[in-house]
């Protein structure tokens, strides 16, 4: 499995870099993790063909991980000429959180020419998705934006996990137990603060997960001043992982 780095920023650019957006790609796989707001700009950037992805896994209704989706449907249709199926999945109320996305950015009723799919995941179950097996588990961000789910994905033969935006919560034992790889925020280096993880919880609580691999992504500027010290891998922006 591959995974690419679209964009690892937080929602005010640090880093001058891109919206949350992960690229995961396999033998039949091809889905997105999150879109954010600058997400198409990304694809653009690194050369992704957009007409391949078949899955846009939404982990909560934040703009900087669910407001480039308007961008993305609006390119597949008058830019890309997309034809195959679209299945987008995310938390309870997805396609109303959707309709007043669009309402939003671009209003207006709009005939598409590729069948889309909004599908409400059900959390803590196992779910079939576009040829994934995803859980999604519940996670404490915000829940005006929510409710804020990671996911463990599990697709031909390895498990990714995703954290999603949060403070430190138990469930992320469960969701990324052993997993090959685990996607994790950090948006602090020592400070603790409400509703995103720091390194320093971080040092304490990745010893009972297990994960084979950790990364470290939705970075502050406190966190990238300090990657040197970091001791674990870091995202970066068009970053290519194997897994």
């Amino acid at each position: 499995m591959r995974l690419q780095f679209l964009g690892c920023g937080d929602a005010f650019g640090s880093g001058g870099r891109f919206n949350t957006c992960f690229h995961v790609t396999g033998a039949r796989a091809n889905f997105l993790i999150d879109c954010g707001a600058s997400s198409l700009i990304a694809m653009k950037t690194f050369g992704i063909d957009r007409n391949a992805i078949d899955t846009i896994l939404v982990t909560h209704f934040h703009a900087d991980h669910f407001g480039g989706l308007p961008f993305f449907v609006l390119d597949a249709q008058l830019v890309a000429k997309r034809t195959r199926p679209l299945l987008v999945a995310g938390p309870p109320e997805l396609p109303v959180w959707y309709d007043k996305l669009f309402a939003a950015t671009y209003p207006g009723d709009r005939k598409l020419p590729f069948e889309l799919t909004l599908r409400e995941v059900e959390i803590g179950k196992p779910n079939e998705i576009g040829g994934l097996r995803v859980t999604p588990y519940p996670v404490r961000h915000d829940e005006r934006a929510g409710p804020c789910l990671a996911y463990r994905i599990e697709a031909e033969g390895k498990t990714i996990c995703y954290s999603g935006d949060t403070e430190w919560t138990d469930t992320l034992i469960e969701a990324a137990r052993g997993a090959d790889l685990f996607i994790c925020e950090c948006y602090m280096f020592e400070k603790v603060v409400r509703a995103h993880l720091s390194l320093s919880v971080l040092r304490d609580k990745l010893p009972a997960i297990g994960a084979k691999r950790v990364i470290l992504t939705h970075m502050s500027e406190d966190m990238l001043r300090r990657l040197g010290d970091a001791g674990y891998e870091t995202a970066e922006d068009g970053r290519v992982v194997e897994f």
